[in-house]
């Protein structure tokens, strides 16, 4: 996976002022766009997006100090006017083209990245795989922001409004596995953009002959493999530090990638407080 990352950086490179084809470079390398962009995301701490941004206006700088016409340095990067390039200038270097013109910045550059495997072995990671049939998800969904670190104030409102009641419904509704009240993330963005949206519910999995009421959320979940990664501590942090790991640690050192669906937090115990918690993560994959 790091030589694949590393070949996208290139590949980027080389069409700073061209439109990128991600699908076709991901079949290209043997992979699909879901896990290259989830991966480069993971490891870069940004969107690939916001990457290609970055680098697109560091290259577009040394264009505007040189001199030509605004617009077609617009245009050469990908912007149908001057405003636009002007926005996308300033949401980068802090300042717009005319003032970097006449004062000859101040400048954000962006570096080209590279990516390199450092095999320390210092993290154990509990893994399990699962085949699973086809089964549903059902409980209570909501839109909320995606945040890396630390609580997210947002699903913790959506489950602050729930009455106990509910809670205890869901549980005697769920007779699948994942077991227990799950914190599932579906409809992410694929370059997991922190700020960017996602469906968040709160529910049980269900095997396909359980009634659903009708006053509950359904998500369909086709059938596949999953990983399955086991994590106790602090919580949510050690749940959050074993994510980033798959991604560091697992995906680059085993035969699988990620593949689209929803990611599954278990509760499996907590601290009464939730300061601590022993949780399964489990992650959608694939053969790679």
């Amino acid at each position: 996976m790091i030589a694949e990352l590393n070949r996208l950086v290139a590949y980027v490179e080389d069409r700073l002022t061209d439109d990128l084809d991600v699908t076709a470079l991901a079949t290209g390398f043997g992979t699909t766009e879901y896990h290259l962009r989830r991966m480069f995301s993971s490891l870069a701490g940004m969107p690939l997006s916001e990457y290609v941004r970055r680098r697109r206006m560091t290259a577009a700088a040394a264009d505007v100090i040189g001199g030509g016409e605004l617009l077609g340095i617009a245009v050469r990067y990908g912007y149908g006017s001057t405003e636009a390039f002007g926005r996308a200038f300033r949401s980068v270097h802090g300042v717009g083209p005319g003032d970097v013109r006449r004062d000859g910045g101040p400048l954000r550059t962006q570096p080209q990245l590279r990516f390199r495997l450092t095999v320390e072995g210092n993290i154990t990671m509990d893994t399990r795989i699962a085949d699973r049939p086809a089964f549903r998800l059902v409980g209570h969904a909501a839109r909320v922001p995606l945040i890396h670190h630390g609580a997210n104030p947002h699903i913790q409102a959506h489950i602050a409004a729930l009455p106990a009641s509910e809670h205890s419904r869901l549980r005697d509704l769920g007779d699948g596995e994942p077991a227990g009240l799950l914190q599932v993330s579906d409809d992410v963005d694929p370059d997991y953009a922190e700020g960017s949206e996602l469906t968040y519910l709160h529910g049980v999995a269900i095997t396909d002959g359980t009634h659903v009421p009708e006053d509950l959320d359904v998500i369909d979940v086709p059938a596949g493999s999953w990983a399955v990664f086991r994590t106790e501590g602090e919580y949510p942090g050690a749940l959050q530090s074993a994510w980033a790991a798959t991604a560091t640690e697992w995906f680059p050192s085993n035969p699988w990638r990620l593949r689209p669906g929803p990611s599954i937090v278990a509760i499996l115990d907590r601290a009464p407080d939730f300061s601590t918690a022993t949780c399964e993560l489990w992650l959608a994959i694939e053969r790679a």
